[in-house]
C-alpha cells in the first residue's frame, strides 16, 4: 500500500461531517477502516467523533454504527461480537465481520477503562482505536489522565500561579499489554502508512488489539489548522 492507493481506496466514513478544521480524527478513522475489506460493525463512545459525524437526522458512516455512552465501546461491541459468533456457529451469518470500538482519550483512558480492560481480559475478538487528544475536548478542553504533564487545561490552568496538570501522563499501552492482548501498537496521522500497516495487523490478530492514536486538536492545543500534521510528527 502506497499513499496514492491509500488515498484511492473507498472510504468508510463520509465527507460532510461536522469535525473542527485541522482535527485529526478523520484521516485517523478513514485510515484505520480502509486497513480491512470486510464488512466492519462500528461501536463508538460519546465524544468528539460521534457528535460531529451522527448528528440527527445525519451521519457519516457507511458502515454499521452504534453510538454509545461515554464508559461501554468496549461492552457493546463485545456482545455484538458474541451475538455474531453465536448466529454464525448457528449459520444463520455467513459474512466475515470485523468489529471496532473507538473512544477518544476520556473515554479510553479514564471512563471506559473498566469496560475495555473487560473486554481485553475476556480476549474479544475485536480492534480498539483510541483517538487520543489528550484531553476532554468536546466538553472544553478539562484535563484527562492522557493529558501530558505540565499542559494547560481549563481544569488545570498554567500560569504565575499554578504549574499546569500536575500528573504525568497515565501508561495506557502498559495497562493493554499487561492483559495479554497479542497486539497493541502506537501511531501517529502524520505517517498514515505507518497507520494503515498497524491497523491492518490489528485486524489480522485474532482476539483483541489496541491502536493508541495521536490525534491534533487545534482548538485545544491552540495550533494552527494548517500544522496539525507537522505537530503531530513531533
Amino acid at each position: 500500500m502506497n499513499f496514492k492507493e491509500l488515498a484511492m481506496a473507498s472510504n468508510k466514513l463520509a465527507s460532510g461531517h461536522r469535525s473542527c478544521a485541522g482535527c485529526g480524527f478523520p484521516s485517523i478513522v478513514r485510515t484505520v477502516m480502509k486497513a480491512t475489506k470486510k464488512q466492519i460493525i462500528v461501536s463508538c463512545a460519546t465524544g468528539c467523533l460521534e457528535v460531529t459525524t451522527t448528528i440527527y437526522p445525519y451521519t457519516s458512516w457507511l458502515t454499521p454504527f452504534i453510538h454509545n455512552a461515554f464508559e461501554n465501546a468496549s461492552a457493546t461491541i463485545s456482545g455484538v461480537e458474541a451475538a455474531y459468533k453465536a448466529l454464525k456457529k448457528k449459520g444463520k451469518l455467513r459474512k466475515d465481520v470485523k468489529f471496532l470500538a473507538i473512544g477518544g482519550d476520556g473515554g479510553t483512558y479514564d471512563i471506559g477503562l473498566q469496560s475495555l480492560s473487560g473486554a481485553l481480559e475476556r480476549g474479544q475478538n475485536f480492534v480498539y482505536l483510541c483517538y487520543d487528544n489528550e484531553a476532554y475536548m468536546n466538553t472544553g478542553v478539562q484535563r484527562s489522565s492522557a493529558t501530558p504533564r505540565g499542559a494547560n487545561t481549563t481544569t488545570t490552568p498554567a500560569g504565575k500561579a499554578s504549574f499546569g496538570k500536575l500528573e504525568w501522563k497515565k501508561e495506557l499501552m502498559q495497562i493493554a499489554i499487561a492483559h495479554g492482548i497479542n497486539y497493541a501498537a502506537q501511531a501517529s496521522p502524520h505517517n498514515l502508512i505507518d497507520l494503515y500497516n498497524k491497523a491492518e495487523k490489528a485486524f489480522n490478530t485474532k482476539g483483541p488489539s489496541i491502536l493508541v492514536v495521536l490525534s491534533p486538536c487545534p482548538l485545544g492545543w491552540k495550533s494552527n489548522t494548517n500544522m496539525s500534521v507537522q505537530i503531530a510528527k513531533l
